[in-house]
C-alpha cells in the first residue's frame, strides 16, 4: 500500500505565494509520474502540473510562469511552489503519483487533499 500525505496549504492574499508539499511512504519499489491537481467547487479535478522520475514537467496553460513543480526522489516528494497567486487558484490541491510497488505491480494513488484559498 501507497499513501500520500500533501502540506502547505492554505489562506493567502491575491499575488502572494505558496508552496505544497506531498511525501509518499509505503511499499514503492520506483516513482514514475508525481503531479498535482485541483478540483474547484462544482467542477471536476483538472491537472495543474506534472513531473516525470527524469525530471519533465508539464503544467496547466493558466499556471505557467508562476507554478513550479519539483521532486526529490531521494525523499520521495514532489513540491509545487505557487507564486503569483489568483482567487482563480482556490481550490483543492491533490497529490498524485504513479510507480512499482514490491511484489504487486504497477500502482496509481491520490492524497486526501490541501485547501488553498487565495482571497482578492
Amino acid at each position: 500500500q501507497v499513501q500520500l500525505e500533501e502540506s502547505g496549504g492554505g489562506l493567502v492574499q491575491a499575488g502572494g505565494s505558496l508552496g505544497l508539499s506531498c511525501r509518499a511512504s509505503g511499499n514503492v519499489l520506483s516513482f514514475d509520474t508525481m503531479g498535482w491537481y485541483r478540483r474547484h467547487p462544482w467542477e471536476q479535478r483538472e491537472l495543474v502540473a506534472t513531473i516525470t522520475e527524469g525530471g519533465v514537467t508539464n503544467y496547466k496553460d493558466s499556471v505557467k510562469g508562476r507554478f513550479t513543480i519539483s521532486r526529490d526522489n531521494a525523499k520521495n516528494t514532489v513540491y509545487l511552489q505557487m507564486n503569483s497567486l489568483k482567487p482563480e487558484d482556490t481550490g483543492i490541491y491533490y497529490c498524485s503519483a504513479t510507480g512499482e510497488t514490491f511484489g504487486f505491480g504497477a500502482f496509481e494513488t491520490w492524497g486526501r487533499g490541501t485547501q488553498v484559498t487565495v482571497s482578492s
